[in-house]
């Protein structure tokens, strides 16, 4: 697919539909057997429309995580990354680490995914996380922005409650 705009969603389509048509999604380590849990809403969150994640991560049964994930693409496909440094986000949270994942064509396992740490403060903030940080999980290949995939807020590793919301995210030059 054709390089999309700088936005990736600024949260002005209907819940829980992102710009691109895509929708958002919660996903948690139960879907492999863990116990953690959560929830995604859209809501006004000091002052501000966002979508939120709440959890309780659990590493117990081999969890440990809880995350809100969006396809690029809203066919599943892929799109070209390349002429972006990184991607960029208007964050609140509770001061504990987050991550975010990438995902591209070469992502064909679970566990896999490139990574980005970062820890949202409990003001907005706009932070930018630039690509070159961004490290391989589980993965050999390198990251290969011509076929990005999806993207992953993730709350992981660890047991925490997990709280933390987004009010824009979009590529940076």
């Amino acid at each position: 697919m054709t390089p999309p705009d700088t936005l990736i969603d600024d949260l002005s389509a209907p819940h829980p539909r992102a710009v691109n048509g895509a929708a958002w999604e919660f996903v948690s380590d139960r879907v492999m057997g863990g116990i953690s849990r959560g929830a995604m809403t859209r809501e006004i969150v000091r002052d501000r429309p966002a979508l939120r994640m709440r959890g309780q991560v659990s590493l117990e049964n081999n969890g440990g995580f809880v995350q809100i994930a969006l396809d690029l693409d809203p066919r599943g496909g892929t799109i070209d990354a390349r002429t972006w440094a990184g991607i960029e986000m208007d964050i609140t949270g509770n001061d504990k680490d987050y991550n975010l994942h990438l995902r591209t064509r070469d992502v064909t396992r679970p566990w896999q995914s490139y990574r980005a740490s970062f820890r949202p403060v409990p003001e907005w903030q706009t932070i930018q996380l630039p690509f070159a940080d961004f490290t391989a999980h589980r993965i050999d290949a390198a990251l290969d922005l011509s076929q990005l995939r999806r993207i992953g807020i993730v709350a992981i590793g660890r047991a925490f409650d997990a709280d933390i919301a987004i009010a824009g995210i979009r590529f940076f030059r």
